[in-house]
């Protein structure tokens, strides 16, 4: 089967490699119809890790991806060949104490899609996953919603662990595909106000559009003396999407006392900083999110509702052929992308 694999820093190269087989009784086989280049990708396209996650070469990425069941072992019960699914990349162990305790997103073994010394990706024509993995996609979403449906569990389970009661207000720091899941997702669970703020204007107009209470600029406008005229008191939460130092500088200064600041986005070094007496003073609350656990059928029911729509983020296609344009495109982030879609 034909596959597009990283070769080296800013290098992809589409060739043939083995066709994966079932190994396990509960196993599915799906092709790929439709692959997502995520910020993770990103990384280790351009700079060949995240941390201690580093690429050795050649190997497949990609974690954002739907596809249709081509087989299925034989204790099988839930999916059936012809199925259309949505995919959760983590393959979990089940018995650690971390699973046991109702956290897959941190299980002590977890096997995810397209991650350095864990498992190849799906940018090939055909995966095998546990049938847990699959999710069935309702007739009305269509393959690229299935990709989108990935960074939209994030953003659930982000609102989720902002706990209760539901901000009234709040800010999303980068408006990617995961600010923008944020974003909807926000606005979903009846946040009032939520302020969007990114650094390319095409995303600022994007998050307008896609129902942002105001959004700006930071590198254009003093954006947390907009956003404090609009909520005087300060915000209730920060959703941090980019990883940029700045804006976690940014979150600590709107966050109101007892606020809480979501760290979602990847930062590009291993080291962020904040302002230890700001934070104290204010007694804030930090919480890293990592992944997400048990918001995929959640995710895909907010779409098949109507409560979102995630469309608008699919903004450019590729043939797996064309991996490297994608690649190159989403990096520089030219041409008003959002999400790059890979088809096969």
């Amino acid at each position: 089967m034909k596959a597009a694999l990283l070769t080296g820093i800013g290098k992809i190269e589409v060739r043939e490699v083995p066709e994966p087989q079932l190994t396990k009784n509960t196993d599915v086989l799906i092709r790929v119809g439709a692959v997502g280049v995520c910020g993770s990708d990103i990384h280790y396209y351009s700079e060949g890790g995240i941390g201690d996650q580093i690429v050795r070469y050649p190997f497949i990425v990609g974690h954002e991806c739907s596809g249709t069941v081509e087989k299925v072992g034989p204790s099988v019960r839930r999916l059936k060949l012809g199925d259309r699914v949505a995919v959760d990349p983590a393959i979990v162990c089940g018995a650690c104490d971390q699973c046991l305790a109702g956290r897959p997103n941190t299980c002590r073994r977890l096997l995810y899609l397209g991650t350095p010394n864990q498992l190849s990706g799906a940018l090939c024509e055909r995966i095998v996953m546990p049938e847990e993995n699959g999710f069935l996609l309702p007739a009305e979403l269509n393959l690229d919603e299935g990709v989108l449906v990935e960074p939209l569990t994030i953003a659930v389970h982000s609102l989720k662990l902002t706990g209760e009661p539901v901000p009234d207000t709040a800010a999303v720091l980068g408006a990617g595909p995961i600010g923008l899941s944020v974003l909807l997702a926000a606005r979903a669970v009846g946040v009032r106000a939520v302020y969007v703020t990114d650094k390319i204007d095409g995303r600022v107009e994007v998050a307008r559009k896609a129902g942002a209470s105001w959004a700006g600029n930071p590198d254009r406008e003093d954006i947390i003396a907009r956003m404090i005229s609009l909520a005087p008191e300060g915000l209730d939460a920060v959703y941090e999407c980019c990883g940029d130092q700045s804006a976690f500088s940014q979150a600590v200064e709107l966050l109101k006392p007892g606020g809480r600041l979501l760290i979602i986005g990847i930062p590009t070094g291993d080291r962020i900083s904040f302002d230890i007496h700001a934070l104290r003073r204010k007694e804030l609350s930090l919480h890293n999110v990592r992944r997400q656990r048990f918001c995929v059928r959640e995710a895909i029911d907010l779409i098949r509702n109507k409560q979102v729509d995630v469309r608008f983020m699919a903004t450019h296609r590729f043939a797996l052929e064309d991996a490297r344009q994608a690649f190159e495109l989403a990096a520089g982030y030219r041409d008003g992308v959002i999400r790059a879609i890979i088809s096969l």
